[in-house]
């Protein structure tokens, strides 16, 4: 069979029609909240075009860039260590929001954790190429591949940033499972991860309200149960068709970072079950598209590379739709294309553009 002239089409317009989306409901959830901070209810809207117009430039020059040119240690290595740089720099700077998990250069500021997860990626696709018969053995495959994983993830939850070192781990798993790794093995990781994750949880006060706020957010609802119900109001506000595009209530100080991690809250109360579903069915044929490019790659290389870009994409948007609907305890995960945030919407849209090339050589 012919190799494809042209990039997968079903991908690229669903990514096009996301970050359409996400300029939109980015303006709709923080034109209020501009206007009172910044005397211009355009701020946000104007900084996220910025933002999508740079990263759909990034996407373009990586879809048209041979995505087995990455596949050089020289490139492998350099990422990996400018990332582990960049993610232990940021505990010698200034705190933001009581974390460390931001680099600002004046008015740009960036996340170094947005760029450890593609890094992530491009070391466990390089590294595995070449080891899937030897996946299971732990002393010359598995344990020289979780070795960066695990200083990411380390470096990660110490910013502290549970949430996008889970986020890391889970690729890592779907990386490894796509690479052939025991079920196993899968479950042992889950089993040894328990522990840790108890003392990073119910250890720490904040993370431990979270868990209780989810369990049972009317026991406070001015404290720690105010994000879920406030997000719950928002979804179950909206009906069947919404209360209408710049119409809703619970983003005009209700509702927390409503132009981030509750950006779906915003768009279930104001396009409703109509539009909530409509970007649903947006990431499921993201998730569709970027498999069968996987599944019709025979470079092992460029299908553990569609495996990590498309779950890397897919997880942040199941987890953070999950925490709208109170359906997993508070996260700040953002949704991908659609959340504010210029440096996961250019990483985002940068990783597009190698899956689109990656589909453009598969058969």
């Amino acid at each position: 069979m012919a190799k494809r002239v042209s990039a997968d089409r079903w991908l690229f317009t669903v990514t096009l029609c996301l970050v359409f989306v996400g300029l939109v409901m980015v303006f709709s959830a923080s034109a209020v909240m501009a206007k009172e901070r910044y005397g211009s209810g355009y701020t946000f809207l104007f900084r996220q075009l910025a933002w999508a117009v740079t990263g759909i430039a990034a996407m373009f020059v990586a879809m048209k860039l041979d995505y087995r040119r990455y596949k050089h240690p020289a490139v492998v290595f350099s990422v990996l260590g400018v990332t582990t740089l960049m993610l232990i720099s940021v505990f010698f700077l200034d705190r933001t929001h009581h974390t460390h998990r931001w680099i600002h250069w004046g008015s740009f500021s960036f996340q170094p954790s947005e760029i450890a997860k593609p890094a992530l990626i491009l070391f466990l696709a390089f590294f595995l190429e070449s080891r899937t018969r030897f996946i299971d053995d732990w002393r010359t495959t598995l344990l020289p591949a979780l070795i960066p994983t695990g200083v990411f993830l380390g470096l990660i939850v110490f910013q502290p940033d549970l949430g996008t070192a889970i986020a890391c781990a889970a690729i890592t798993g779907c990386v490894l499972f796509v690479a052939g790794l025991s079920l196993r093995y899968l479950g042992y990781a889950v089993v040894a991860s328990l522990v840790p994750l108890y003392f990073l949880i119910f250890h720490v006060a904040y993370r431990r309200d979270r868990i209780l706020a989810f369990l049972d957010p009317y026991s406070d609802p001015q404290g720690r149960g105010f994000h879920i119900i406030q997000s719950l109001i928002a979804v179950s506000t909206g009906g069947i068709t919404g209360l209408g595009l710049m119409e809703g209530k619970q983003k005009l100080f209700y509702l927390p970072e409503s132009h981030t991690d509750f950006i779906f809250a915003v768009t279930a109360e104001e396009l409703g079950l109509v539009g909530a579903l409509a970007i649903i069915a947006l990431f499921a044929i993201f998730l569709w598209r970027g498999m069968r490019t996987a599944l019709h790659t025979h470079d092992m290389f460029g299908r553990l590379l569609a495996v990590g870009i498309t779950s890397m994409v897919v997880v942040q948007a199941f987890i953070n739709v999950s925490v709208v609907l109170g359906l997993m305890p508070t996260k700040g995960i953002p949704l991908p294309f659609v959340s504010y945030g210029g440096s996961s919407l250019f990483m985002t849209l940068a990783c597009v553009g190698v899956l689109l090339n990656i589909s453009k050589q598969a058969d």
